[in-house]
């Protein structure tokens, strides 16, 4: 059974860091890819970054330049490296496992940016 676990998030003062992880199990983690999604009170869910398996990385336009996304496929685990956060980064992240029909979500971690 797929199970994805974060942690990481918290409270965090603007222009300060925070590193998300998301661990798998239940998967041969190395042969997916993985992503990272937010979600911010009163909105949609949106993307952030994503990794494939031969580590191909893509970001939002929002966090380029201040998040970073990284795998370890040897403890089965994302990392998502946030730094200059702001205000506007406030929302509950997600992990996202792409390309399997059953569960693919983490149960989100609380990130607030706030002074």
């Amino acid at each position: 059974q797929v199970q994805l676990v974060e942690s990481g998030g918290g409270l965090v003062q603007p222009g300060g860091s925070l590193r998300l992880s998301c661990a798998a199990s239940g998967i041969i983690f190395s042969v997916y890819a993985m992503g990272w999604y937010r979600q911010a009170p009163g909105k949609q869910r949106e993307l952030v970054a994503t990794i494939s398996s031969g580590a191909t990385i893509t970001y939002a336009d929002s966090v380029k330049g201040r998040f970073s996304i990284s795998r370890d496929n040897a403890k089965n685990t994302v990392y998502l490296q946030m730094n200059s956060l702001k205000p506007e980064d406030t929302a509950v992240y997600f992990c996202k496992l792409f390309g399997v029909s059953g569960p693919s979500w983490g149960q989100g971690t609380q990130v607030t940016v706030s002074s």
